[in-house]
């Protein structure tokens, strides 16, 4: 694959990701021209602009928010245990987040969560079992002197709840398995503006916790011998890129539920295009392609023309999955 500038590159994303903002928000149900969406865009009045505002700016906004952040997450990951198989969730946050929701949905009544109650529920019991997760992964991190080995109780930790849930799973009534079924799915167009607000935050203080990260995530990139050379400390910075990690998966987790393939992919396809290995590139290049990607899926999760709306985890594998596998024959490699 021919292989372009960093600058012409974060020109197309960045412009990619106009485009297909625009047409995310004005795709719906409901048909609104751009015209249409650019007056609304500045009125609080008419039909078009309660739509606008109500609905279709918060999806879009989620899809950029949880897009980059599941990237960005996906990155840090992927240099850290110097893995490409490595991604957001291989700490076991996600599964941790799944653990807490299943107990709320599908067992409340005898879990000790049935008192977590309100629109709020749901993200405050993804939030709650992802901390619980993260807590114990921050403490192991500190003896832990391997990051294959941390690795490892990573992915143990996410076998242990995902059997807990296959269990709950089975026990229980067919409606809380479907409302579960539902949420495990995936979905961005469920947040309200305030919802918003705590995601933009949090996603916005992790990825400028990631900038300054950078020359800690060029040096473990060579290895931890090469970064102790350059007076990094590895365990310090262990921490903190788990700290960032957990952090922002965890939000975009409790509030949209688990969004698959978006933080494996996407740094592989932006390496694939980037000439570079260098973290200052990297870093915005993965954040605005996830945030891309993210809205390309939602766009095409809405079946346009319909008024039917497709699963969003089934897009994001059914479109990434082929993309994956062309780019990485394409260029006979894939690496870290």
């Amino acid at each position: 694959m021919k292989k372009s500038s960093p600058s012409l590159v974060l020109l197309f994303l960045t412009t990619g990701l106009g485009v297909l903002f625009l047409t995310n928000i004005s795709l719906g149900s409901v048909s609104i021209p751009i015209k249409e969406i650019l007056r609304a865009l500045f009125s609080d009045t008419g039909t078009a602009s309660e739509i606008l505002w109500q609905f279709r700016l918060p999806k879009a906004l989620t899809c950029i928010l949880a897009g980059s952040a599941l990237a960005t997450g996906g990155l840090l990951m992927q240099t850290l245990f110097r893995n490409p198989m490595a991604g957001p969730d291989v700490l076991g946050l996600t599964s941790g987040a799944s653990l807490f929701v299943a107990l709320l949905l599908m067992a409340g009544q005898y879990s000790g969560l049935a008192f977590i109650q309100g629109p709020w529920s749901v993200a405050l019991a993804a939030s709650l079992g992802g901390a619980t997760v993260f807590i114990l992964i921050i403490g192991i991190a500190r003896y832990v002197q391997d990051n294959t080995a941390l690795l490892i109780v990573g992915l143990m930790i996410s076998a242990a709840t995902s059997s807990v849930v296959s269990v709950l799973q089975f026990t229980s009534q067919a409606n809380d398995l479907q409302t579960f079924m539902i949420w495990m799915l995936g979905s961005v167009g469920s947040t309200n503006w305030s919802e918003i607000i705590v995601l933009a935050l949090i996603v916005v203080a992790g990825l400028a916790i990631s900038m300054t990260m950078i020359k800690a995530l060029n040096g473990m990139l060579l290895g931890e011998s090469y970064a102790v050379s350059l007076g990094i400390n590895i365990k310090q910075g262990r921490i903190i890129i788990v700290l960032i990690t957990g952090m922002m998966v965890g939000a975009v987790t409790a509030f949209c539920g688990p969004i698959a393939f978006v933080g494996l992919a996407v740094p592989h396809l932006v390496r694939l295009i980037l000439p570079t290995t260098n973290h200052k590139t990297l870093l915005p290049a993965v954040c605005l392609g996830g945030a891309t990607l993210l809205l390309l899926c939602d766009i095409l999760a809405q079946l346009p023309g319909s008024t039917q709306v497709l699963p969003l985890n089934a897009i994001t594998s059914l479109i990434g999955a082929p993309i994956v596998i062309w780019m990485v024959i394409k260029a006979k490699r894939i690496s870290v």
